[in-house]
């Protein structure tokens, strides 16, 4: 085994591990942690037998080699990634300022009243 497969595997056993606490914490819901289990996991068989693996799905994709179909497949997933975790974002901003408009409108009208009950 080469050094990059033992360092790959190091750090998708851990990924697994902290997948696991995020869970116990209660930070992760019970289908994310499965997903990221199985993705880790698959990451250690690709990593432990890269050329039948890699090959296999690439010649039925119709893909050259398996390192590019590992490519285009890892830049797939972080595209989707990043547009889930701009829509997750663009979401929470909107409650941030729903929710600031509603204290601020509370906070005046209780201002209001106090100075009206002077």
């Amino acid at each position: 085994m080469l050094l990059i497969q033992i360092l790959l595997v190091a750090f998708f056993l851990y990924a697994i591990y902290k997948a696991g606490a995020r869970r116990r914490a209660g930070d992760l819901t019970a289908p994310g942690a499965v997903f990221w289990l199985v993705f880790w996991t698959a990451g250690i068989a690709v990593v432990i037998f890269p050329v039948p693996i890699t090959f296999y799905f690439a010649r039925r994709l119709g893909v050259g080699r398996g390192a590019d179909l590992v490519v285009y497949a890892a830049l797939a997933l972080l595209f989707f990634l990043v547009f889930n975790l701009m829509v997750r974002s663009e979401r929470l901003n909107r409650e941030v300022t729903k929710l600031t408009r509603t204290i601020a409108l509370a906070e005046a009208l209780k201002k209001k009243e106090e100075d009206v009950n002077l």
